[in-house]
């Protein structure tokens, strides 16, 4: 199920006509929008069903994922300077 988001932004997009074609056809048939389906489509491309599934068995407060998060992008940066370093 999509969450609901209290802000939408309008955006221009160019799709290849069999892609398009394609989300239009399923639009009809399961009586959504267009960009219901495009929206469902990007957030399950990027990751934001397995975000909202951990994000929900996880114990973590806010702040305490923030430095977590953090803490890893700083990790994966460090590796990839050292690796280009030797």
């Amino acid at each position: 199920m999509m969450p609901i988001m209290a802000t939408k932004k309008k955006v221009t997009l160019y799709v290849d006509e069999d892609v398009m074609r394609a989300a239009r056809v399923r639009a009809a048939r399961t009586d959504r929008r267009d960009s219901e389906v495009v929206e469902e489509a990007l957030r399950a491309y990027l990751g934001f069903d397995v975000l909202a599934s951990v994000w929900a068995r996880s114990g973590l407060g806010e702040d305490e994922a923030m430095r977590l998060a953090v803490e890893a992008t700083h990790a994966v940066r460090a590796e990839k300077r050292a690796s280009r370093g030797s």
